[in-house]
């Protein structure tokens, strides 16, 4: 007598095997996709915050030499300083200290997570310095109103606070949600506080909502999100370096001059990076005496 012997169903095992693994949650993640915003993250100890804020005051005392040599320094400051708030790009070209920051693992893997991405790369660093009693603003915006030229819009900022912040010195307040918006006009650093309202359509609900921190934490942000921050009415100063990054798919979609100012040209279509856009996450070492090739 012949035994039958039962066959596997490969059918229902291939079926099992094609099934997508099961992800593990990242409320990081989640909380960036679904307000836009996430903070507040854990960065620098206090001994680091007083190294990184020593290096912004180095580059500060002495801007009106080293602005050659920076992406940007704002205009509206240089001209009225006692109005506006003090702004630069560049400051990882021209100090050690704030181009370690911007490789700095607790700053790139929470970017990189927030972005959902294996791989980003350094877009710009940047300064904002309020002193004490400053009546300067940051008024609302998106930040990729200022990055049109590169696309798609796959871009994370990490605002790092290097003194303690909250509503009465100017914290960061953000719109949660708002990166769902269409994208809103560009607007002048030096605007007041609420302009772009002016270009909300009237059913838009603005619920602002303020992220105190301390010196040392961080918020992450996404390109969209609309966020800005009020003046510093406190006695304490209120400084931020400001990081911000790039993920793989992100191409220059505008070559009619560099990126930023003093960088390679790089040709439409061409991914953004580089010596001057380097890769962060896996991390990577930047590239050594970059400083002394600019201009």
């Amino acid at each position: 007598m012949e035994r039958t012997v039962a066959k596997p169903d490969r059918t229902a095992h291939d079926r099992r095997m094609s099934e997508p693994l099961p992800t593990r949650r990242d409320p990081l993640r989640e909380a960036f996709e679904r307000d836009g915003f996430v903070g507040p993250i854990e960065v620098l100890s206090a001994a680091e915050v007083v190294e990184v804020r020593d290096a912004v005051a180095a580059v500060i005392a002495d801007l009106a030499r080293l602005a050659p040599r920076l992406y940007e320094v704002e205009r509206a400051h240089a001209e009225r300083p006692d109005e506006v708030v003090c702004h630069f790009l560049g400051g990882w070209l021209v100090h050690d200290r704030l181009r370690r920051l911007v490789f700095d693992e607790r700053v790139v893997g929470p970017a990189a997570r927030a972005l959902g991405v294996e791989t980003l790369w350094l877009f710009h660093d940047q300064v904002f310095a309020k002193p004490p009693r400053h009546p300067g603003v940051v008024p609302w915006h998106q930040d990729y109103s200022y990055w049109t030229r590169t696309a798609p819009a796959q871009h994370v900022t990490v605002n790092l606070m290097l003194d303690d912040a909250d509503e009465r010195s100017g914290c960061l307040m953000f719109v949660p949600g708002s990166h769902r918006w269409p994208l809103l006009p560009k607007l002048p650093f030096d605007a007041p506080l609420e302009a772009v309202r002016a270009h909300l359509p009237a059913s838009t609900v603005f619920a602002p909502v303020a992220v105190p921190l301390r010196a040392g934490q961080a918020t992450l942000h996404h390109s969209h999100t609309l966020h800005g921050s009020g003046p510093n009415g406190s006695e304490r100063w209120r400084r931020a370096a400001v990081l911000n990054f790039v993920g793989p798919d992100v191409r220059v979609a505008d070559d009619s001059a560099p990126l930023l100012r003093g960088a390679d040209l790089l040709p439409v279509g061409a991914a953004v990076r580089g010596r001057y856009f380097p890769q962060v996450w896996p991390r990577n070492e930047p590239s050594p005496g970059l400083d002394a090739e600019r201009p």
